[in-house]
């Protein structure tokens, strides 16, 4: 049985807990070129937050005011990816199909906040948005379209997480990296899109993602989003983070793949890869051999 039928459209945001918005803000400013959007009270998460436009997506920095999740997170875990974002075309329809189904996410505004509990998912938090057409920001990411989502069986995750969210399983697309340590699912929300959240099981101690795991247990563990212009990431970071990111430092065609480590973000780790390029790895390789045309 489905809980929902509306379609998820999009990844469109991620919430990051920090314990400095302003430090973060800056932070993302510098090096991805992220702009501030607005600054208010969260009173569900007990959090002041920072919402910045990063492309046509938006990371919410959510600092503690007072007692509530947020300064849960922070207090057992430090600064960190809080909860994957979600949009949904009717947040009023969303709305009722999760008290349908008897899932008890708190509303505020035009927004749904889901815990690990109130899914059923361990590790796993959601806030759903309403969408809305956004204008691109002057930086140079294009939009998130991943979450990874850390957990001890990805079939059943990924199973839960299409009962949650009304998602077609055959759209979904494994994964596997020898080179990361992983297994799992991307749980696409639509074949031609590369939103998903991907979730996954780590499979070598050895390797960072495996010690995370370890330490950490089922959780979020990083973002991905897409740029049409890695190398001038890549220089933001030579200038500003020289020894938080990791990726191809030389000279010459824009980069496939970078990653921005959480030291660098206010706790938070993000990929970003070339237009196109995460096709390759998404099931349908063809795509990314014309990235340079999209």
């Amino acid at each position: 049985m489905r809980y929902l039928t509306v379609m998820l459209t999009r990844i469109d945001r991620v919430q990051a807990a920090v314990t400095d918005g302003q430090a973060a803000a800056t932070a993302y400013r510098r090096l991805l070129g992220a702009e501030v959007l607005r600054e208010d009270r969260l009173a569900a998460l007990a959090a002041r937050r920072t919402t910045l436009a990063l492309g046509t997506s938006e990371i919410e920095l959510l600092e503690p005011d007072g007692s509530g999740a947020v300064a849960d997170f922070v207090a057992q875990h430090g600064p960190g990816l809080f909860a994957a974002g979600v949009a949904v075309a009717d947040i009023e329809a969303a709305s009722a199909g999760f008290e349908r189904a008897g899932l008890l996410g708190e509303r505020e505004g035009r927004q749904i906040f889901l815990s690990p509990e109130a899914l059923g998912i361990v590790g796993l938090r959601v806030v759903v948005t309403e969408d809305s057409d956004r204008n691109g920001g002057t930086g140079p990411v294009d939009f998130l379209y991943e979450v990874t989502h850390l957990t001890n069986d990805a079939a059943s995750s990924a199973r839960a997480i299409a009962d949650r969210f009304g998602l077609r399983q055959e759209h979904f697309a494994p994964i596997e990296s020898e080179q990361y340590g992983y297994a799992g699912i991307l749980t696409l929300f639509d074949p031609g899109k590369l939103d998903r959240l991907e979730t996954i099981t780590p499979s070598d101690p050895g390797k960072t993602m495996g010690r995370f795991f370890a330490k950490r247990g089922p959780s979020l563990y990083m973002c991905f989003a897409e740029s049409k212009d890695t190398a001038e990431i890549r220089g933001r970071l030579m200038t500003h983070a020289p020894r938080d990111w990791t990726g191809p430092t030389d000279e010459g065609p824009d980069p496939d793949v970078l990653f921005v480590h959480p030291k660098a973000l206010g706790g938070v780790m993000i990929g970003i890869s070339r237009t196109g390029v995460a096709w390759t790895w998404t099931g349908r390789p063809e795509r990314a051999q014309g990235a340079d045309e999209q």
